[in-house]
């Protein structure tokens, strides 16, 4: 049987239960709106993004694993119309955000101030995930799971879960180790060596 990455990593956000990449995740009726299309341009800044959250160091970065493709793809393929609203609309603001700030286009700019803006990001995106949890708390269901999420998580997220799932991120970043398998309590480790199960 063949399976696309696609299909593979919907299988398993689903396995999971959607705790990876968000509870939205697959929450789209399918073929009911116009498809959502990403620029070029937007996918040069995501694939920028993604390479100030997982930078090449020994091995290759977000960058090289096409982050920015992914993440559209899995914007326009598997998020309800206002969650894709909200992530576009995050998106065209970002670079004018940063260059407000900073005084300097975000895919020229200098690292520690990209780091520094998506940290800046990421407390915003978790006071927004703060409010929509009380909200969910304070029996406002309904409105919570109407507000759209951060577009600044779904990037993160998606950023984290496309790089592990590719390739790159999952044959050069990570080693694996087969379980079940033979058990060796001896296992030579050098200091540094990332492992996953």
């Amino acid at each position: 049987m063949n399976m696309t990455r696609r299909e593979a990593v919907i299988k398993m956000a689903v396995l999971m239960g959607a705790s990876v990449v968000g509870p939205r995740l697959l929450a789209r009726t399918f073929g009911t709106a116009a498809p959502l299309e990403f620029a070029d341009a937007d996918i040069a800044l995501l694939d920028e993004i993604g390479e100030t959250i997982i930078p090449a160091t020994t091995v290759p970065g977000a960058k090289a694993a096409n982050i920015g493709a992914f993440i559209a793809m899995m914007v326009a393929d598997c998020y309800t119309p206002p969650a894709q609203a909200e992530i576009k609309a995050g998106l065209a603001r970002f670079p004018a955000d940063y260059r407000a700030r900073y005084g300097e286009d975000f895919l020229t700019g200098r690292p520690v101030n990209r780091t520094q803006f998506l940290n800046t990001l990421d407390v915003e995106q978790r006071k927004h995930t703060s409010e929509v949890r009380r909200k969910i708390e304070g029996n406002r269901a309904a409105e919570a799971d109407e507000i759209p999420p951060h577009y600044f998580r779904v990037i993160r997220e998606l950023t984290i879960l496309g790089y592990f799932t590719s390739e790159i991120g999952s044959t050069k970043a990570l080693h694996y180790l087969e379980v079940p398998g033979r058990y060796d309590g001896n296992v030579p480790y050098k200091k540094g060596d990332e492992w996953f199960i």
